[in-house]
């Protein structure tokens, strides 16, 4: 359980006001971890003021990281449609829809960016972001418009770059990894040249790789994992256990390390450490599953609680706190609901129990 220092936001406050602050909580409250906490508070003020494009799009981000896809696609409608719509907006809509499983949705909003604008790079490079799950030769050509249109779009090059390595294009995909890289040095490209070595069966260039972009940033632990892995696959077990042990400490809430580290404790001999791994592992793929399904129910539910049913909306966060009955927001939106159904010795137990699941999710006065 994440703990983060709160302070009450008074709820008599008007909901212009009131809404500003639940975002401004939620933006520190992500910034310190606490993203379920964040989550409830963004809920809560896009109620107050939905049509605020950037109160939406951060609620679509935080729902597009707990799972919920189809709510995510919707807060992102709506920050799009608002005037001014944020920056990057249309590009998060086109990727929740990708995600969602709606490629051609997004491929068509995609394509309608680049009629509007023809010269803009940004436009071409979100359209091939939406085809390269499904017609990698037409992202190939947007990504390359992108770059003709600006040669030193480095995120172009390196979504490029990815293309060509999920269609086994190796040489090509590095050749412009590389490039990439001469434009804008950072951990993701050293991450991803690392990934296309080790899949080449270089395994000393993929760990130097790695190396560097845990170097650059030490909290990245996707790299932590691969270099890890590698090292796993290297044969070096002590700095493989090493590598994923800082993984977990960075991603307590990830299986897959793990898994990778259940292997190599196998491999060197520690049955006993592998099994507990092994059943850590269990455990944390079960957790996520149960909050997936605790996060699309509380997404159900405050979309009924905006559009003023109560009651359903009050059914579908017990339906969510059946399904994980940790997932604090699910109580916290629950009290909501209650209060608005006049049940309010209800709804003071369901904000009780929000609070003592997270601390910093603290029910309006």
């Amino acid at each position: 359980m994440i703990v983060a220092a709160a302070h009450q936001i008074p709820a008599a406050q008007p909901p212009q006001a009131r809404a500003r602050d639940l975002y401004e909580r939620a933006v520190e409250l992500e910034r310190r971890g606490n993203q379920p906490a964040a989550l409830s508070l963004l809920w809560e003020a896009a109620g107050l003021v939905p049509g605020d494009g950037v109160i939406q799009d951060r609620l679509g981000d935080a729902l597009e990281r707990m799972g919920a896809l189809d709510a995510a696609v919707n807060a992102y409608r709506v920050a799009v449609a608002a005037r001014p719509a944020p920056p990057g907006a249309a590009n998060h809509l086109v990727l929740a829809l990708v995600k969602a499983g709606r490629s051609p949705e997004a491929v068509a909003l995609a394509r309608g960016l680049t009629v509007d604008a023809p010269g803009d790079a940004d436009r071409w490079f979100t359209l091939g972001l939406a085809q390269s799950d499904v017609d990698s030769d037409g992202a190939i050509e947007s990504f390359q418009r992108a770059i003709a249109i600006d040669p030193r779009h480095a995120l172009a090059r390196y979504n490029l770059a990815l293309v060509l390595y999920h269609a086994d294009r190796l040489q090509p995909a590095l050749d412009e990894l590389k490039r990439a890289l001469a434009v804008q040095s950072t951990p993701e490209i050293q991450y991803t040249l690392g990934i296309v070595y080790w899949h080449l069966g270089d395994l000393d260039r993929a760990a130097d790789l790695l190396s560097h972009a845990v170097g650059a940033r030490p909290t990245y632990a996707d790299a932590h994992l691969a270099l890890g892995t590698v090292y796993k696959q290297r044969g070096d077990l002590s700095r493989s256990a090493s590598a994923l042990r800082r993984t977990i400490d960075l991603r307590p809430d990830l299986a897959a390390p793990h898994i990778v580290l259940a292997q190599t404790l196998t491999l060197s001999g520690d049955a006993a450490a592998a099994r507990r791994e092994s059943a850590e592992a269990d455990r944390l793929q079960a957790l996520a599953r149960q909050s997936q399904e605790a996060a699309t129910w509380t997404a159900v539910g405050a979309q009924k609680l905006d559009a003023d049913d109560a009651a359903g909306a009050a059914d579908c966060f017990r339906r969510a706190t059946q399904a994980f009955e940790a997932f604090a927001p699910a109580h916290y939106q629950l009290g909501r609901a209650l209060d608005r159904l006049g049940q309010h010795d209800a709804a003071r137990a369901a904000f009780a129990r929000a609070h003592q699941l997270n601390p910093a999710l603290i029910p309006p006065r």
